[in-house]
């Protein structure tokens, strides 16, 4: 391993570790609390906006990358993803902090995509601006299935981890560094933060943390798209989490219910009804993730047949989660809440 990787991934992992006891005093000063509610799955106020922390050692990882010249080539690439993500980190703390309508924050973060792509696109002289709305949509849908799926403790850290993972790897294969040094420093940021989310005075991202996990995934993502990175190994790592978001919000659609109203009917919120506690919910949701995630490396450059089996295999796991509640609500006969604690 490169040692400048090694040390860029460890002060991630430090920062995030360690900035909380001083982030933790000033929010509960500032009064960022969460406040439970219908959509809840806690019944006590907790203190959120630690993703101020996650977000602090990402951004500093990813400037020691730059200032280090770590990331030799690409050097352009890791900037715009360093402004995409400061951008985005900065939205969520304002809708921590302040509160914004749905229609600034949707506007935003279509433009954080929309200016992010076009950046990109410059940059890499093969690609196309027609990606630049394909881009902005990906960035705002990222940001807000993050949001949305922020619900339960352990969860964003360890999708962070997954993620981050999956996406160093892919670096690794691609024989692209900006795209390991990225992912090292998005696992190894969410990775501190676990500690904090886990432990017995447990905090929250908040909006924060969240639209940095959102924003920092899809930035990646687009990044690597234009940079000729396979698809599967941008997508797969996260296709959990689009279901989980799609088929919820579908069946709201259907419902006919206020699509912004707090609610519980996420897979993963539904499964902490089933008697799972908060952590075994997050451990299954990232499994699922991991195997979605390997299965699409393989089909990325298996022969035909075994890339056929892949797809297939893909295909299992995310209906295997999507009625996952019904499987284990059979298993455990459980009706219980799963509100005692978490997000």
């Amino acid at each position: 391993m490169n040692p400048l990787l090694l040390v860029v991934g460890l002060v991630a992992l430090g920062l995030s570790l360690l900035l909380p006891i001083v982030v933790a005093p000033l929010l509960r000063r500032l009064g960022v609390l969460d406040i439970p509610n219908d959509r809840s799955s806690h019944t006590t106020v907790v203190i959120r906006g630690m993703g101020v922390a996650v977000a602090v050692a990402v951004l500093v990882a990813l400037a020691l990358s730059l200032a280090t010249r770590l990331v030799a080539v690409d050097r352009s690439l890791i900037l715009i993803i360093f402004c995409m993500v400061a951008a985005a980190s900065a939205l969520g703390w304002i809708e921590d902090f302040r509160g914004l309508s749905i229609r600034t924050r949707a506007s935003v973060q279509l433009g954080i995509g929309a200016v992010g792509t076009a950046a990109l696109a410059t940059t890499i002289n093969e690609s196309s601006y027609w990606w630049v709305p394909v881009g902005a949509i990906a960035v705002a849908t990222y940001t807000n299935a993050a949001n949305f799926m922020d619900g339960i403790n352990g969860i964003s850290g360890m999708h962070g981890i997954v993620v981050g993972g999956f996406y160093a790897w892919a670096g690794v294969l691609s024989d692209q560094l900006w795209l390991t040094v990225a992912g090292v420093v998005v696992a190894a940021a969410f990775a501190g933060f676990l500690p904090w989310n886990l432990g017995r005075g447990f905090v929250f991202l908040g909006d924060v943390g969240s639209y940095l996990l959102g924003a920092s995934v899809a930035a990646i993502a687009v990044t690597g798209l234009l940079a000729g990175v396979f698809l599967e190994y941008l997508l797969s790592p996260v296709l959990i989490y689009l279901a989980d978001t799609f088929v919820t919000f579908l069946g709201r659609v259907r419902r006919g219910e206020r699509l912004y109203a707090a609610h519980r009917h996420h897979v993963y919120q539904r499964l902490t009804d089933t008697g799972l506690t908060h952590v075994q919910v997050a451990i299954f949701v990232s499994l699922m993730s991991a195997l979605t995630g390997a299965a699409g490396f393989v089909a990325a450059t298996a022969p035909p047949a075994l890339a056929v089996g892949a797809a297939v295999a893909t295909a299992v796991v995310v209906a295997l989660y999507l009625y996952s509640p019904r499987f284990f609500r059979a298993l455990t006969g459980s009706r219980t809440s799963g509100r005692a604690v978490g997000n």
